[in-house]
């Protein structure tokens, strides 16, 4: 997921948010974020992270540019779906 959070609303809402894409779609979320001063005078919050289906944080880049890796592990992202089986009650119309 790329982004480009303010850096006011990055602050207070960037982390939780994809914590919680991350949990209530029981998948990994990797989401690349720009940050810094830009040119038209925009600051934007950075923080590039990698999320597990439980919504651990396992790599992030806090400022800066940066390279964040993480080990994908195919078979907790099975682990979580039943023990959570939330996507198999979504209805799709």
């Amino acid at each position: 997921m790329p982004a480009a959070f303010t850096a006011t609303t990055g602050e207070a809402h960037w982390e939780p948010l994809l914590r919680a894409r991350a949990i209530e779609n029981q998948c990994y979320a990797i989401a690349s974020a720009q940050g810094g001063l830009h040119e038209n005078g925009r600051k934007t919050h950075g923080q590039s992270m990698i999320v597990d289906p439980w919504g651990r944080i396992l790599a992030q880049c806090d400022k800066g540019e940066g390279i964040a890796l993480a080990e994908i592990d195919p078979n907790l992202t099975q682990s979580v779906r039943k023990r959570l089986p939330a996507l198999a009650h979504r209805v799709l119309s």
